[in-house]
């Protein structure tokens, strides 16, 4: 099977989101334009760390699915340590790049969710690392319908218990640093379930796609039905439940440990909606319609490294070092589009020199 561009232009949605995310918590004046950033912080956080859980699970069976005899247990699961401890390194490499001071003591706005981390802690890298590490040896068992609900039930059960010790964690976490190393951004405990989920979906993709387009077809309008009906349901909560039932759109509504996003209740709804209605966008736009998208698709095939890069120029260079902050929606706009379009670059250069290296 060949590389399927849909799943890089998700992926490239994914660091878009990400993007504007980390520009609007350090490019945007908190003091002149406060609501507006808070919203925009918000909302570009619902979905991209999700979507690259989901993926980081969605495409582990890939290269499995039509083999028709597995490599032993032991070989799997060191090719899979290989490839999740070279993230989780990636992870903690960051966190050491970003804890630099190049110019002068950090600004950080009120308005940050948390100071930058030391190297130690916790990252949706390190937990991006371990779901492959984890996850990867299992994939032969998938074959299983059986453990294919098994694993779906014990990721939602992994969630829901979640759920009920989140006031434990919120204490315990508040008394113990150790705890970031841990439960701090993108936690294994629950967002591993993501990836667990999105193991299991993959499997059952490619087992539609194995029995014909038409199958596979029915599979996406089966997941864009989903994925409508999850948002819909959101959308109608929005607007029915009263502010004094539950919090409206915002962080209060959802979970903060070590002060750091975890959904709840219809957020978590929200988010199942908009990844798979972005999934079946994605397919049926890039690998029905075939619609290219050159530019997203390099989005998709470098996001690791563009997610380091990104990093130190839009906070360590621009915010820290020049000091920029825009208080108009024009300049902030424009800016991030002249950003989009360097990291397209960038990312092609990446390309071009891994391209060069292989021959």
């Amino acid at each position: 099977m060949g590389r399927l561009t849909f799943l890089d232009g998700l992926r490239g949605i994914a660091l878009i989101l990400m993007v504007i995310n980390h520009t609007s918590r350090d490019w945007l004046d908190a003091t002149v334009m406060p609501w507006e950033r808070y919203y925009l912080v918000y909302a570009s956080l619902l979905l991209p760390a999700p979507i690259f859980l989901f993926l980081a699970g969605f495409c582990l069976p890939i290269g499995y699915h039509r083999k028709p005899v597995d490599e032993p247990f032991v070989m799997r699961a060191r090719r899979y340590l290989r490839r999740g401890i070279g993230i989780v390194a990636a992870g903690y490499l960051l966190n050491a790049l970003l804890a630099i001071e190049l110019a002068e003591p950090r600004r950080l706005s009120s308005a940050r969710l948390a100071p930058d981390p030391p190297v130690w802690w916790g990252g949706v890298l390190q937990t991006i690392g371990l779901a492959i590490i984890v996850l990867g040896p299992m994939v032969p068992w998938l074959r299983s319908r059986a453990n294919r609900w098994a694993l779906a039930g014990l990721a939602v059960l992994a969630y829901i218990v979640f759920t009920l010790a989140s006031p434990a964690l919120a204490a315990w976490t508040a008394n113990h640093q150790i705890s970031r190393a841990i439960f701090n951004d993108f936690p294994p405990w629950p967002w591993l379930s993501a990836a667990v989920l999105g193991l299991v979906l993959g499997w059952t993709w490619l087992d539609a796609r194995a029995r014909g387009a038409a199958a596979e077809r029915a599979f996406f309008v089966r997941v864009t039905l989903v994925g409508a009906a999850c948002v819909g349901l959101a959308l109608v909560w929005e607007w029915l439940i009263p502010t004094a039932v539950a919090p409206r759109f915002g962080f209060p509504r959802d979970f903060s440990i070590n002060r750091h996003w975890t959904p709840r209740g219809v957020t978590t709804v929200f988010i199942i909606g908009g990844v798979a209605l972005l999934l079946s966008f994605t397919y049926w736009l890039m690998e029905r319609r075939r619609v290219a998208l050159g530019w997203l698709v390099v989005f998709g095939q470098t996001a690791l490294m563009l997610y380091f890069t990104h990093q130190l120029i839009e906070m360590t260079l621009v915010s820290r070092i020049l000091g920029v902050r825009f208080d108009s929606w024009p300049l902030y706009i424009a800016a991030n589009a002249i950003f989009l379009v360097l990291l397209v670059y960038v990312g092609r250069g990446w390309l071009a020199i891994k391209a060069w290296r292989a021959r």
